[in-house]
């Protein structure tokens, strides 16, 4: 960066950097030379190593120096992600666990057959290491994130400049542009971070209910080791069980075209509602106080940013929340019909499974904070009864029928009342009938057809005639009386006056 004509000395012949000028300002006016790398790290939530911190912040100060990408920085996050997934033992896939996974979600789907209507996917089963399901996953959390990571980047990089000394603003000149993308770095930094961890957490492809790799089905043999450490049961029942939930997710994802579209759509609007407290990230910027670099970490983390949630936000909650449940309902609902005869620790694992989704890993919370999206069925069970008292009512094929169209879809309403679903359908499908019938009569002029004088005179006239063509033997007889040429003549009782037979 060339120096600025206007800049001030430092007493000698050497002008002062505007870039390090303001550098000093923001850090409360301590020098680079007192600026420790590593307390900033802490800052964006990265271990303590000094080689892989040299080597990131070679690339930081590349990415800020380079045009920007958007509002976040991607790259960054994807890099921060991989890191993070290999900073704990993340050992590739052998060919022994590759068999093994192949194995167990080929049998599976062998289970699987008899206990649903879908058909099986055809997909070939993958074992994945952590940072390989980064590579699948990233741009699925890239397509979910973007709304909220967006408003807080643009966030946090308007509140820096406007904290900035007007003083300082004149000065920076052409290297405005670093302050645009600072923002973007941090949370980038922030977002791989979360990432990353998750990796750690995860035990399959579809483990947190939601398709992050489209047509694929897949478990990380490290992560599913260390789902069944103190579980005491057998490593080859754990596998199986998690691959029949793997393999049933996969084939309601592919046999069902849509619903990978309705849910992602769901989560992406429900971000979008997102709203982020500027007021927090304008106050965080103004205190930001060198000797507390956790100062960011722990906002984010915490997510202070994110403001109490708006009636509209509870609602398209409240809907993102019952397609989870339905999708997580569904799962572990054909996994227990699936295993409960071949797997003798079966209920035990559906049990613990439950729970694991029910309140969710620490990454998963700290994912949450950050970016104000929960993953979590919390009606999984409510659900999963629902699906069971519709497989009795109406059997497997019944049930399955529900996932044709979003619109069949059950409500949280019938979450509430599971027995009573069919009856609502019901009410609502007789609803809609009478709508489609109004309509048919709307499209044919039923509804504009008047009722003129002369269809009045011709009923009137019709009637009247049948009147007259009833007859009877004898007046007032009430009963028939057939001619000879056998025509039956009816009479009527008209004020005890019979009308005469017809000639």
């Amino acid at each position: 960066m060339t120096s600025n004509p206007h800049n001030s000395s430092n007493g000698d012949d050497t002008p002062k950097d505007p870039l390090a000028e303001m550098l000093q300002n923001l850090m409360g006016g301590k020098g680079m030379e007192n600026f420790d790398p590593a307390e900033l790290a802490k800052a964006a939530g990265l271990p303590n190593d000094p080689n892989l911190l040299a080597q990131m912040f070679s690339q930081v100060q590349a990415m800020m120096s380079a045009p920007s990408e958007g509002p976040v920085n991607w790259t960054l996050a994807h890099d921060n992600a991989r890191r993070v997934a290999a900073s704990s033992s993340d050992p590739s896939v052998t060919s022994q666990q590759s068999r093994e996974v192949d194995e167990a979600l080929r049998l599976a789907e062998l289970w699987l057959d008899p206990v649903t209507d879908l058909p099986s996917t055809g997909l070939i089963g993958r074992a994945w290491s952590r940072a390989e399901w980064v590579e699948a996953t990233l741009g699925t959390w890239k397509r979910l994130t973007e709304p909220v990571a967006n408003s807080i980047a643009n966030a946090l990089s308007s509140a820096m400049t406007e904290q900035m000394p007007e003083e300082m603003k004149s000065m920076m000149g052409g290297a405005s542009s670093m302050l645009q993308n600072m923002g973007g770095a941090i949370f980038g930094m922030q977002l791989g971070q979360a990432i990353g961890a998750l990796s750690a957490d995860v035990v399959s492809s579809t483990d947190i209910g939601v398709p992050l790799a489209d047509l694929e089905m897949a478990l990380l043999p490290a992560n599913v080791a260390a789902f069944g450490d103190g579980l005491s049961l057998p490593e080859n029942d754990i596998r199986l069980f998690l691959a029949v939930r793997e393999a049933a997710h996969a084939r309601l994802f592919v046999q069902v075209p849509w619903l990978r579209g309705h849910l992602l759509g769901a989560i992406e609007a429900y971000a979008r509602g997102i709203h982020i407290d500027t007021s927090r990230i304008e106050e965080l910027a103004r205190d930001l106080d060198p000797s507390n670099p956790e100062g960011i970490q722990e906002a984010l983390s915490q997510g202070v940013f994110m403001p109490k949630r708006t009636p509209a936000q509870e609602q398209a909650l409240e809907k993102l929340e019952t397609a989870l449940a339905l999708v997580e309902g569904w799962v572990d609902e054909l996994t227990a019909a699936a295993t409960e005869n071949v797997l003798p620790s079966a209920a035990a694992l559906r049990e613990t499974v439950r729970r694991r989704r029910a309140t969710g890993g620490p990454a998963e919370h700290a994912f949450a904070s950050l970016v104000g999206l929960e993953l979590r069925p919390r009606r999984l069970r409510d659900a999963a009864t629902l699906w069971a008292a519709l497989k009795d009512e109406r059997g497997v094929e019944g049930r399955d029928a529900i996932w044709h169209h979003p619109d069949l879809l059950p409500t949280a309403e019938d979450l509430d009342d599971p027995k009573g679903f069919s009856a609502r359908r019901k009410l609502a499908e007789a609803s809609d009938s009478e709508v489609d019938d109004a309509l048919q009569k709307l499209l044919s002029g039923g509804f504009d057809a008047p009722a003129t004088d002369d269809a009045n005179e011709t009923s009137a006239g019709a009637a009247e005639n049948g009147d007259g063509a009833a007859g009877s033997g004898s007046a007032g007889s009430g009963g028939d009386s057939t001619d000879n040429d056998g025509t039956d003549n009816d009479t009527t009782d008209d004020g005890g006056e019979g009308t005469q037979p017809k000639a």
